[in-house]
C-alpha cells in the first residue's frame, strides 16, 4: 500500500513539474520507491554552493544523506518539515537524500550561497510562488530597477487582453494597483498582494496559476524562476 501510494505521489509531482517554467531540467527527482523515499538533488547552479534548504508537504524523518562532491551538515533536527544544510558542494555535485514516510514530497528547495538563494528554486505551491516573487522583486528592484520596470512592461504587454478582462471582473486595474506596491513595498507586502489577487481569482493550486491565462515568462526570466 505504501509503495503504490508513493508511486502516485511521485507521478503527481512530476506532472506538477511539467506545468512550470523551469520543468525542462528539474534538479531534484526520485530515484527509488519503497518504504523510504530516495531522491537526488543536483547542483546545477554553475558554481559551488554553501547550503541547501528543503521543505516537505508533511513532517518527515531523514534516514540518510550522502554527498558526491562535498559535505553539507544538517543544522535542523532530523524530524520536521523544513531542513537546512550548510557546508560546501561543488558545481555538478549531488546529494542523495532519503526520508520516511515515503509518500512525503518536497514542496520547496533551493541551493544557498550564504543566506542568498543560488540557481533556480524548486517549488510546487502558490504560497512559495508568492514568496519567491516578493523576494526576487525586491532584490531586482535594488540591483536593477530599470530591468524590473522593463520586465513588468513586457508582462503587461504579454497579458494586455487578459488583464483587461481581469480588471473588469475585479473592479480594479491590476497595473495601477500593483506597480506602487512593486516599487515601494517590502517583500512581505508584495507576497501578500500576490496572495490576495490569487485568492480573489479563486485559484487553489499552482497549476491553476500557471495555466490560468497569465503569461509569467517575462517575470520568471527577470527573477530567475
Amino acid at each position: 500500500m505504501i509503495q503504490r501510494k508513493t508511486i502516485w505521489m511521485v507521478l503527481g509531482l512530476i506532472a506538477a513539474l511539467s506545468l512550470s517554467a523551469f520543468a525542462a531540467d528539474p534538479w531534484l527527482y526520485p530515484v527509488a520507491v519503497s518504504d523510504t523515499a530516495v531522491w537526488f538533488l543536483d547542483n546545477g547552479t554553475g558554481a559551488a554552493v554553501t547550503g541547501l534548504q528543503i521543505e516537505f508537504d508533511q513532517d518527515v524523518t531523514l534516514v540518510s544523506k550522502l554527498e558526491l562532491g562535498g559535505y553539507l551538515m544538517a543544522v535542523t533536527p532530523e524530524t520536521g518539515s523544513v531542513f537546512t544544510f550548510v557546508g560546501d558542494l561543488v558545481n555538478f555535485g549531488t546529494v542523495q537524500l532519503e526520508w520516511q514516510p515515503a509518500d512525503a514530497v518536497p514542496t520547496f528547495a533551493v541551493w544557498l550561497n550564504g543566506e542568498a538563494m543560488a540557481g533556480t528554486p524548486f517549488f510546487t505551491t502558490i504560497a512559495k510562488l508568492g514568496y519567491l516573487f516578493g523576494q526576487g522583486i525586491v532584490k531586482l528592484r535594488e540591483a536593477d530597477p530599470a530591468g524590473l520596470a522593463a520586465a513588468f512592461d513586457q508582462f503587461f504587454l504579454d497579458n494586455a487582453e487578459y488583464l483587461e478582462s481581469l480588471t473588469a471582473s475585479l473592479g480594479m486595474s491590476l497595473a495601477d494597483s500593483l506597480m506602487p506596491i512593486i516599487l515601494a513595498s517590502p517583500a512581505e507586502g508584495i507576497e501578500n498582494f500576490f496572495n490576495t489577487i490569487v485568492g480573489m481569482l479563486g485559484v487553489t493550486d499552482l497549476a491553476g496559476v500557471l495555466e490560468g491565462g497569465i503569461d509569467f515568462s517575462a517575470l520568471f526570466a527577470a527573477l530567475g524562476l
